[in-house]
């Protein structure tokens, strides 16, 4: 099972990608985050195989995120 992470930081828009992504056996979201400090928290803690990430969101942002 493939293990995913979603961070954005609109909730409707995590719910959506949720939503079709659980459509898939093979895949699980185990964590959401609203914003880029959250997600490298969690990807600490959770170890996502794959992390869908915003770009543009506030405190830290998906580029910046994703370089730590």
């Amino acid at each position: 099972m493939i293990q995913v992470l979603i961070v954005d930081d609109h909730e409707m828009t995590r719910t959506g990608i949720k939503f079709f992504i659980e459509q898939d056996q093979d895949l699980k979201v185990i964590g959401e985050a609203c914003n880029g400090e959250e997600a490298v928290t969690l990807c600490h803690s959770l170890n996502p195989d794959v992390v869908l990430m915003d770009v543009n969101m506030p405190v830290l942002n998906g580029i910046d995120a994703a370089k730590k």
